[in-house]
């Protein structure tokens, strides 16, 4: 086949960005969350300001669609500090049937930085734990196994950082 009326991508169109997926879960937020979100769109509206490129406009404008969206459907919520079970917003340590504690915040999916501590309370540890008083255990598959894991302290007062 001749490749005479085959147009070469000389670079010059803009690629197709894909939107950033949002999540089917209540977009629950903890108030730092809400902080968080409102910094990366001012972030955002800055970049767009300076007037960069094509390319990262259209980045920049698709990123702003995402954290608007997030924005508009974030339901701030707080421990009830009087219900003392793990819940959205409790900071909580477990043991895991080897002796490892972990100590976590359960926040929502976009503040979750699980090398932080803030895990998503979606997670699969976070569901688990959902619900659980100290000296309670649940069944969670860690690595891949199962593995009991138990809860030995729980803090439900609201907490800005994880």
């Amino acid at each position: 086949m001749s490749r005479a009326f085959v147009k070469e991508d000389d670079g010059s169109r803009p690629e197709v960005l894909i939107e950033h997926p949002v999540s089917a879960a209540p977009n629950l937020v903890t108030a730092r969350g809400l902080r968080l979100i409102s910094e990366r769109i001012a972030e955002l509206d800055a970049q767009i300001a300076a007037n960069p490129d094509e390319v990262h406009l259209a980045r920049h404008r698709r990123d702003l669609r995402y954290w608007n969206q997030r924005h508009a459907t974030a339901k701030v919520t707080q421990p009830d500090t009087d219900n003392r079970v793990v819940q959205f917003g409790s900071k909580v340590t477990y043991a895991t049937e080897e002796g490892d504690e972990h100590t976590i915040k359960l926040t929502g999916e976009d503040e979750a930085n699980p090398r932080d501590g803030c895990v998503s309370y979606i997670a699969p540890v976070a569901r688990a734990l959902m619900g659980l008083a100290v000296g309670d255990t649940a069944t969670v598959v860690l690595r891949g196994a199962p593995n009991e894991i138990e809860v030995i302290a729980l803090n439900t007062d609201p907490d800005p950082g994880c």
